[in-house]
């Protein structure tokens, strides 16, 4: 990056701070190359760290702590995806139990083809009948289908669930985010006709084409290809597998019809497909060309079968639908680890926990304060006048997180600090801002410095996180 020259501007303050912050940038620059350029494997540990974004602790194996950084990520994926899913593609979303009665696993095939990574649990009831959390939300979807008679208009009928997940993997196999025994998982659950299976699928990858292509553009390290991700057919196990061969071979040649004429690039992964349909895995390469599996997409005619799924057709006659699993993100916290891989820490404002900072030049004189604790209850979104007058915050407003740092440290050392923080956004207040009501703004790596008023940052904020950059 070249570094640009220093600008001409109204506030004397600045133009000192960009004399002594010059060989800073200087620093952080060539140092943020390295970091980029070095082969490690676990950046996102590193980042995580420097950030608070989670932690791990030995009481818990498998089980993420989200720090307050790190949820709010979290939430604004999770809340991202929502969105798509339910306003763009049709899903409703629903809520459903953690633990199940055994039956419910043996009728689902889970309990003979996936008891091993299941947590049993032991409930005081009179049945004394073993309990499992669930590590799939597939059963459960099953079970609200099935409660209420459905006609062919209401299909196809799509279910998202944000539930935690959990898997018994084993202690050798857990990996920071990668690999985890709880998780969360963006699922979805699509019930069809045939006749509905193909653009269901179609549309399944037009919401991975937003996300990947459109949102969350991973550093692609493979010099052989330009795509953000590539694709795999996944076929039917060897063994552990339920339903009939015949069945298994339809499914997936719907599926290798499908990738056919989408035009993608796509590859065969011959016996990993879930223990009870094909799977179309959308793969992408961290910084080592490693690849990892984020998005799926699966084919299911065995689940209905064993739930004994029906809708009433336009003939009066009862047929079965046919099931379709698929998950944009797939786990969360994976998607987060290959995130912080990608971006090494440099959030996109809209996810960035850490969107602003608020630096007082004078941290003894009283009216730089309160003007930067002003602005920050403004751009907050949290204008509360009194205690004693609490007003409830309205749905769908912004909220942008914004910190003041009024330590008695000199300004050079506040802005080196807010830097090295990755704050998006950095903000002085000195004798001229508070006089005209205009704030020297710059991001965290760029000199270049605007002077604005406090609605207009407000509305270059909100047009940031409206177009998720």
């Amino acid at each position: 990056m070249v570094l640009k020259s220093i600008p001409i501007i109204r506030n004397p303050h600045w133009i000192l701070l960009n004399r002594n912050c010059l060989n800073l940038n200087k620093r952080y620059l060539a140092s943020d190359a390295k970091s980029k350029s070095n082969d490690q494997t676990n950046i996102s540990v590193d980042v995580s760290q420097k950030q608070k974004i989670y932690i791990t602790d030995p009481i818990s194996p498998g089980s993420i702590f989200f720090l307050p950084n790190g949820t709010k990520v979290f939430n604004k994926l999770v809340q991202f995806i929502k969105l798509q899913t339910t306003q763009l593609f049709g899903f409703k979303e629903v809520i459903t139990p953690l633990i199940y009665k055994k039956s419910l696993w043996e009728t689902s095939g889970h309990w003979q083809n996936y008891q091993d990574d299941m947590f049993q649990v032991a409930v005081n009831d009179e049945s004394k009948e073993i309990y499992g959390l669930k590590p799939m939300n597939c059963p459960g979807h099953c079970v609200i289908y099935k409660r209420f008679d459905r006609s062919y208009n209401e299909l196809p009928l799509r279910f998202a669930d944000f539930s935690p997940l959990h898997r018994n993997e084993a202690s050798g196999a857990l990996s920071g985010l990668t690999r985890l025994r709880k998780f969360h998982q963006d699922d979805g659950h699509i019930f069809c006709t045939p006749e509905q299976v193909y653009q269901e699928i179609q549309n399944c990858l037009k919401l991975i084409d937003l996300c990947y292509t459109k949102i969350f553009k991973f550093t692609n390290t493979d010099e052989s290809t330009t795509e953000p991700y590539f694709l795999k057919l996944s076929t039917r196990p060897e063994d552990h597998y339920i339903g009939d061969i015949k069945v298994w071979d339809h499914a997936e040649t719907i599926l290798k019809n499908v990738l056919e004429e989408s035009g993608k690039n796509w590859e065969l992964n011959p016996g990993d497909g879930a223990f009870y349909g094909p799977k179309i895995d959308i793969m992408v390469n961290d910084h080592n060309n490693k690849s990892h599996q984020v998005a799926t997409i699966q084919l299911d005619f065995q689940l209905p079968e064993r739930f004994d799924l029906k809708f009433k057709d336009k003939d009066n006659y009862y047929k079965r639908p046919i099931m379709i699993h698929r998950a944009a993100f797939g786990s969360v916290e994976r998607f987060m680890s290959i995130l912080l891989d990608s971006n090494n820490g440099n959030w996109p404002f809209w996810l960035n926990p850490k969107q602003v900072i608020i630096l007082p030049i004078n941290t003894k004189k009283e009216d730089h304060v309160n003007e930067s604790f002003k602005l920050k209850n403004f751009l907050s979104n949290n204008n509360q006048t009194t205690d004693n007058d609490i007003q409830p915050i309205p749905l769908n407003s912004f909220h942008f997180e914004a910190h003041v740092d009024d330590r008695s440290e000199p300004l050079g050392y506040r802005i080196k600090d807010a830097i090295l923080n990755k704050y998006s956004y950095l903000i002085i207040i000195g004798d001229e801002e508070v006089k005209t009501n205009k704030y020297s703004i710059r991001t965290y790596n760029d000199r270049n410095i605007e002077h604005l008023t406090s609605a207009e940052i407000f509305d270059k904020f909100k047009t940031l996180e409206e177009n998720y950059k």
